[in-house]
């Protein structure tokens, strides 16, 4: 079986196009960035068994962001909202300066990543793996109008 590589890149970068839209930026950078520190923070909260299922609707490229550096024990509960947008500030690090300039930035930037994999993954599994987390944190995943 020969593998498709330019298919998956192809594929990659037409979510990261649409997570551009979604964040009404052309930055990358930025973009790639705030994927990744959602990706990270979600993992660290969605069952292992939720994530794995999220993870076979995205894009291959997608998938290994989701993945890379993750560790199966790493999961924890998370309480309230304003834990899980402390926990995207840290993920991004040093790049979070540049990245948001306040909460409403780091709520639109989950919001445009979950939107964007909306695009992705089948309402019925993107409703039963945020489910799996508080009330109180499932607020800043409903659907926005992007």
């Amino acid at each position: 079986m020969l593998l498709e590589f330019d298919k998956y890149a192809v594929k990659g970068n037409e979510f990261l196009n649409r997570l551009e839209e979604n964040l009404q930026t052309t930055d990358r950078a930025h973009a790639a960035r705030v994927l990744r520190s959602t990706f990270r923070v979600l993992r660290n909260h969605l069952t292992f068994e939720e994530s794995l299922q999220l993870l076979a609707q995205l894009p291959m490229v997608i998938k290994a962001v989701y993945v890379d550096g993750w560790r199966k024990g790493n999961h924890r509960k998370i309480k309230t909202m304003d834990d899980l947008l402390i926990e995207i500030v840290q993920q991004d690090g040093l790049n979070a300066w540049d990245d948001f300039s306040d909460k409403d930035d780091i709520v639109n930037a989950v919001r445009a990543v979950i939107d964007t994999m909306r695009l992705y993954v089948s309402a019925e599994e993107m409703e039963q793996a945020l489910g799996t987390l508080p009330r109180r944190v499932q607020v800043i995943f409903e659907e926005s109008d992007i």
